[in-house]
């Protein structure tokens, strides 16, 4: 009964490691900024008010309370999901990346106001923006909810 469960120690350890990340990040680079690894890669500490990719980033302060709302339900939705196909382990996979992503984004959300990204991708004039663990979790997640989908021959 309770085998769905386990599906949320991974959300749980998703929501730990990007914690810690942020507070690691936040205190190394509150001074400098930056961290130049490679030509194209760095640790850049960015505070967005936004969703991913700094969408709404600058809305006047409204976005806040909207991305929270909508990761409290997602996270809803995915529980009773994770409840509902606790067996299916890529959907399960998929499903307990994106709910630690939406909670990891959601607890900066409520603790600070913005949500902390720092890693930071560019190429010459082009500039990815900044993103965290929580984005990874949920791009990866996603990326895992097509494959599943695909692999069931569903369209």
């Amino acid at each position: 009964m309770l085998e769905w469960i386990r599906w949320l120690f991974l959300s749980f350890a998703v929501v730990l490691l990007d914690q810690a990340s942020k507070w690691e990040i936040v205190k190394m680079l509150s001074e400098k900024g930056e961290l130049v690894f490679t030509s194209f890669f760095s640790f850049a500490l960015v505070y967005n008010e936004g969703a991913a990719f700094s969408f709404l980033n600058d809305a006047g302060g409204w976005q806040r309370e909207f991305f929270m709302v909508i990761a409290v339900a997602a996270s809803i939705l995915i529980l009773l999901l994770l409840r509902k196909h606790k067996g299916e382990f890529l959907f399960s996979l998929a499903l307990s990346l994106v709910l630690g992503g939406a909670l990891g984004n959601l607890v900066d959300r409520v603790r600070i106001g913005h949500v902390v990204d720092f890693l930071d991708f560019h190429l010459a004039e082009h500039h990815f923006p900044a993103f965290n663990l929580a984005d990874s979790a949920i791009t990866l997640g996603a990326a895992l909810l097509i494959l599943d989908n695909l692999r069931r021959g569903k369209s």
